[in-house]
């Protein structure tokens, strides 16, 4: 696997297709305190992982990236496309279009397995086992290490695949439909997150 890596923006040429997967790297969980690091993006028209590292993130400008995140002609697959969108909302102020997520679909279709992270989805859909040693390394700082660039690639290469497998099940159980509902609520579910409702059940009774 052979990656690219970019300053701030993606090149003005690029051109990746109809279909990307996207993961992005973080210095923390809790916008606006910490900042989005890095966003990798590969599909099966590229033969390698495009990684583009964000150096001036008290300003970011990135318009060929928003161009392509906010295209709606462009299907984008997350893992957690909750948390992925809202830490690009906070840095790009832009609503990402077209989004797809592999948790969701994995809780939509997995029924018989309790685990949902990435690592199990490479697992079960692809056989190799992968580490995750390098998830809580320092994102923030401008040289990177090349184990943490192996691990960036290596974050967003499978999502693809496993969203091919998830989507069979899905339609197998006839869960698709209800797949497609809940995405439309996927932008509302981070508005409510950037509101401060991350935690409270707005539907609960109590």
């Amino acid at each position: 696997m052979s990656y690219k890596l970019y300053q701030d923006d993606l090149p003005a040429n690029l051109n990746l297709g109809s279909i990307i997967a996207c993961d992005c790297e973080f210095t923390g969980l809790n916008p606006p305190k910490d900042k989005l690091c890095l966003i990798q993006l590969y599909s099966k028209n590229s033969k390698e992982v495009h990684i583009v590292q964000f150096i001036n993130r008290d300003n970011y400008k990135a318009p060929n990236l928003i161009k392509l995140l906010t295209n709606q002609d462009i299907k984008k697959v997350f893992h957690f496309a909750r948390k992925d969108t809202e830490m690009l909302r906070w840095a790009l102020d832009i609503n990402v279009n077209n989004v797809e997520c592999t948790k969701i679909q994995s809780r939509l279709a997995r029924g018989y397995s309790s685990q949902h992270s990435y690592k199990a989805l490479v697992q079960e859909f692809c056989g190799i086992s992968i580490s995750k040693a390098k998830q809580a390394s320092d994102w923030g700082k401008k040289d990177l290490d090349s184990k943490q660039l192996e691990y960036s690639a290596n974050d967003v290469l499978h999502i693809l695949k496993i969203h091919e497998e998830l989507n069979k099940i899905l339609e197998r159980e006839k869960r698709m439909g209800l797949y497609k509902e809940t995405l439309k609520f996927l932008k509302t579910r981070v508005d409510l997150d950037i509101a401060g409702f991350e935690k409270t059940d707005i539907w609960s009774h109590e």
